[in-house]
């Protein structure tokens, strides 16, 4: 089965949530959802990953058609990921049915 839509999930520390829809959009997104969030990872992940990790955290959920969803994951990973100040990871997943947008 061919998905036509997928939801980009991305964590980030709170604050960077609008970086996270500036590269979106600057990949072809065009708009997402703001939660608010709390990472419970331990001292270990910590010393594992080398960084210092935040609890407070903001999910940023973009619904993308298939086709840019790479576009979009390499634009997250260079402005807001692991290796920045956000510390932000990002994944996708397939999306059935959608409802509400405008293509």
């Amino acid at each position: 089965m061919e998905f036509a839509h997928e939801v980009i999930i991305c964590i980030v520390n709170t604050g960077f949530s609008d970086a996270v829809m500036d590269a979106a959009k600057s990949a072809g997104a065009r708009g997402g959802t703001v939660m608010s969030a709390r990472g419970t990872a331990d001292k270990e992940a910590e010393k594992f990953f080398n960084i210092s990790i935040q609890p407070e955290k903001e999910l940023v959920m973009i619904i993308v058609k298939t086709e840019i969803r790479d576009a979009v994951l390499h634009a997250l990973y260079k402005a807001v990921g692991i290796g920045t100040p956000a510390q932000g990871i990002a994944f996708a997943m397939p999306v059935d049915a959608v409802v509400g947008l405008k293509e």
